[in-house]
C-alpha cells in the first residue's frame, strides 16, 4: 500500500506538471495580444481603441514583455513556493481571489454529486430489479435523453419552468438553500443517468455471477441477496464513474455557475479568459486539475475498503 501510494503521488506530480505546461502554451496561443485586451479592460474599454503608448505600458508594468520560457519559469516557481501570483484584471494575489471562489464551488459540486449518486443508485437498482418492465423502459429512455441533452440547455429549462412559469426558485443568486437547487440539479443530471445506466448493468451482471445463485440457494432473502451480496459488488464501476464524473462536475461549472450567477471557480475562469488574466487563467486551471486527481486518488484507495480482495502492490 505504501508503495503504491508513493507511486501514485509521483504520478500526480508529474501529471500536475504536464499539465502546467500544456496550459501555459495553450493559454498563450490564444489569437490577439495580451497586454492589448488587458489594456482594454483596465483602463480604454471593450470596445475603443487602446493607445500604443499604454499597451506598451500595461506590457512592462505586468512583465508580458518577457519571454515565454522565462514567464513560465516565473510562473511555476512561484507555484512550487506556494505563491499564485498576482490576478492582472483584479490586482489582488490569485490565492484570495480562489479562496473566496472554492467554497462555492466545493458547495455545489457536494450538492451535485450526493444529488446523483441518491437519484443514481436508487433508479440503477430499481431498473435492474424490475428489468424490462414499464418503469424500466421509462428509466432508460430518461438517462439516454439526460446524457443527450448539454448541460446549459437544461439550465436554461430549469430556470424557465421553476422560475419564470412557477415561479417557485430565483433565477440567479448566491445564498440560501433554495438558490443552490436549480444549479446542482443541471449541474448533475448527465452524472445521474450515467450512474443508472452503470449501476443497472453492473448489478444485472452480478445478479448472474456464482456467489449470488449460492446465497439464493441457501435460502437468503431476496433483500438480503440484493443489498448484501450483489449491490456492493456491483458499486465497483459505479465508484469509477463518480471518479471520473467529478472532473466533467468541474468543467461544466464553468457554464452553470456563469448562469446562474453563482461566484465560483467557474464565474472567475470565464471573467480571466474574457479580460486575457493569464495568472489567474493559469493558476484556475491549475487548481481545477488538482481537486480532480486528489479526488481520483482518493477513489482509488476506495476500491481496496469496498472489496479487500483488490490489492495494490
Amino acid at each position: 500500500m505504501h508503495h503504491y501510494i508513493i507511486k501514485r503521488t509521483g504520478y500526480l506530480l508529474l501529471t500536475l506538471i504536464i499539465a502546467s505546461l500544456f496550459t501555459f502554451v495553450i493559454v498563450n496561443a490564444i489569437p490577439g495580444e495580451t497586454a492589448e485586451i488587458l489594456t482594454k479592460h483596465l483602463f480604454v474599454g471593450i470596445d475603443e481603441v487602446a493607445p500604443p503608448e499604454m499597451v506598451a505600458e500595461v506590457a512592462s508594468r505586468y512583465n508580458l514583455n518577457k519571454p515565454l520560457l522565462e514567464q513560465y519559469a516565473d510562473w511555476v516557481f512561484g507555484i512550487a513556493q506556494g505563491d499564485l501570483g498576482d490576478s492582472l484584471l483584479f490586482n489582488r494575489p490569485v490565492s484570495k481571489l480562489l479562496g473566496n471562489a472554492i467554497p462555492p464551488t466545493i458547495m455545489l459540486t457536494a450538492v451535485s454529486i450526493t444529488f446523483s449518486i441518491l437519484i443514481g443508485l436508487a433508479l440503477g437498482i430499481y431498473s435492474a430489479l424490475h428489468r424490462n418492465n414499464i418503469a424500466d423502459h421509462i428509466i432508460r429512455i430518461a438517462t439516454i435523453f439526460s446524457v443527450s441533452m448539454p448541460g446549459f440547455w437544461v439550465a436554461v429549462v430549469l430556470i424557465l419552468i421553476f422560475s419564470v412559469w412557477l415561479g417557485l426558485l430565483p433565477v440567479a443568486g448566491y445564498g440560501g438553500a433554495e438558490y443552490i437547487i436549480l444549479p446542482a440539479i443541471a449541474l448533475g443530471l448527465h452524472t445521474t443517468a450515467s450512474i443508472i445506466r452503470i449501476m443497472r448493468t453492473s448489478l444485472l451482471d452480478t445478479m448472474e455471477k456464482p456467489f449470488v445463485v449460492f446465497a439464493r440457494a441457501k435460502g437468503l432473502s431476496a433483500r438480503k441477496v440484493v443489498f448484501g451480496h450483489a449491490c456492493k459488488n456491483a458499486f465497483l464501476p459505479v465508484l469509477t464513474v463518480i471518479g471520473m464524473s467529478f472532473g466533467s462536475l468541474l468543467a461544466g461549472s464553468v457554464v452553470i455557475e456563469s448562469i446562474f450567477a453563482w461566484p465560483g471557480i467557474g464565474n472567475l475562469l470565464i471573467k480571466a479568459i474574457s479580460a486575457r488574466d493569464l495568472v489567474l487563467i493559469e493558476s484556475t486551471i491549475m487548481v481545477i486539475v488538482f481537486m480532480f486527481l486528489v479526488v481520483n486518488f482518493v477513489i482509488d484507495l476506495l476500491y481496496h475498503t469496498i472489496d479487500p480482495r483488490i490489492t495494490y502492490e
